[in-house]
């Protein structure tokens, strides 16, 4: 064990800093509860929960239960104004975190019971056919990922793309490629008020549909550099190998069921805010007619349970503040979802307000991406290619992901500048002028 810290030591060092330094920039002092300088005691706690998270990823259930319970732990004790009921189930002033932990429960379930259906339905098999040769054949994959992400939760769109990319490629998916499935997951929510959870967020809190949909500069821009590179590393690494499969036979029972579990979780989403609701009803209305792969849920459970823990986590910390919005606070906080939730980051960003909304959703959408953790789809991938838990490798291999960010996020800001504005329903309300009526 020791001889495992010496030579990890020196790679740990800058990347815990890394890690550790946006999340100290966001910390909000409290007389009341222990700090260490400026920095209260439970974003360090939260740090550290991370940085074991990048340093031991084959026991990652097992740092994030334990991150979890020394947050909570240091909650009873030291801060006195914390009540976990209450920041579970919400009060008449505070929004509880049960909907989106229940939400998040049933999403990773749901679709990894949906990769498994499609998987089984025979159709991957027969889609290389269709494919383009050589590496253009893994970039055409991930912009079809991105374009399924726009209307649908990236979660589904990055076990599908997982799922296809495991019968084209033989199995010998690049880790860099899998970085690639995330990101484009990521790169097609962020324009769309029904691709991922944070834009969804945004237009519920009164921001205009077409007011995010500018994102998807960035996001054109983004798969066109990390999309050609993972592509590339991809083909030399495994190259799609087509083969004639006269006899395959699809599952078409299969595929309608897939398709009931999109329109629910698209439908669920519109009406309910809840997806998740739409998913499981499809599923048990298609487990009458089709068999349906029960034994993927205990296949996810460990990876459910990590992100959870880590969302719980990070709804914990005491982010009472944000730096004003600017391009520049935007553009930090790209960095900020890889590693901190972006959904209470979004939550922070909604009431603080005035941002340019289309800028933010692509930060906080496709920044998430950086670090296999750092988005919902990420951990949902993960569940199928354990090698990509080890963070080191995943930034080693997918750099293509975090340069992309950087370069198209002023390519968007070039193409369609900073244009920030409050919410809608922020806005003042015009009284109408009643004139006095002749008697």
């Amino acid at each position: 064990m020791r001889n495992i810290f010496r030579h990890l030591f020196p790679a740990v060092l800058p990347f815990s800093l890394f890690l550790l330094f946006p999340l100290f920039g966001f910390a909000h002092e409290n007389a009341a509860v222990p700090s260490i300088g400026p920095v209260r005691v439970e974003f360090i706690l939260f740090g550290l929960t991370l940085l074991g998270v990048a340093m031991f990823h084959h026991q990652t259930m097992r740092v994030a239960l334990i991150g979890l319970a020394s947050i909570l732990i240091f909650k009873f004790i030291f801060d006195s104004d914390f009540n976990l009921g209450q920041h579970i189930i919400g009060s008449e002033t505070e929004e509880g975190e049960w909907n989106i932990l229940l939400n998040l429960l049933g999403l990773l379930f749901g679709f990894a019971i949906l990769a498994k259906l499609f998987e089984d339905s025979h159709l991957p098999k027969i889609l290389p056919n269709y494919l383009p040769n050589n590496w253009k054949g893994g970039f055409v994959l991930l912009v079809l990922i991105m374009v399924i992400s726009s209307f649908l939760d990236n979660i589904a769109a990055a076990m599908i793309g997982g799922a296809v990319a495991h019968v084209v490629f033989k199995g010998k998916v690049h880790l860099g490629y899998l970085a690639a499935i995330v990101a484009a997951s990521n790169a097609g929510g962020a324009g769309s008020v029904v691709g991922d959870t944070t834009t969804t967020m945004m237009w519920i809190e009164g921001v205009d549909a077409l007011d995010v949909t500018h994102a998807f500069v960035g996001s054109f821009a983004a798969i066109l550099i990390f999309g050609v590179i993972a592509a590339k590393q991809q083909d030399k690494y495994q190259r799609i190998i087509k083969e004639t499969h006269a006899h395959i036979n699809v599952l078409w029972k299969n595929i309608v069921v897939v398709a009931l579990i999109l329109v629910g979780a698209i439908i669920t989403n519109w009406t309910m805010d809840f997806p998740a609701a739409g998913v499981w009803f499809a599923i048990l209305f298609g487990a009458t007619f089709v068999k349906t792969p029960w034994k993927e849920i205990p296949n996810a459970l460990k990876g459910t349970i990590f992100l959870l823990s880590l969302v719980l986590c990070a709804s914990m910390m005491p982010v009472k503040e944000l730096p004003k919005a600017s391009e520049w606070t935007a553009f930090a906080l790209g960095f900020v979802s890889a590693v901190f939730d972006n959904i209470p980051l979004t939550k922070l960003c909604l009431e603080q307000d005035g941002y340019d909304w289309g800028v933010l959703a692509f930060s906080v959408g496709f920044g998430g991406s950086m670090i296999w953790f750092g988005s919902s789809a990420g951990v949902a991938l993960s569940n199928m290619y354990p090698e990509a838990k080890s963070t080191f490798a995943y930034l080693k291999n997918g750099w293509h992901v975090t340069v992309a960010y950087i370069i198209s996020f002023f390519i968007m800001l070039a193409v369609v500048g900073w244009n920030p504005h409050n919410l809608h329903k922020n806005l003042p309300k015009k009284i109408p002028e009643i004139s006095a009526q002749p008697q």
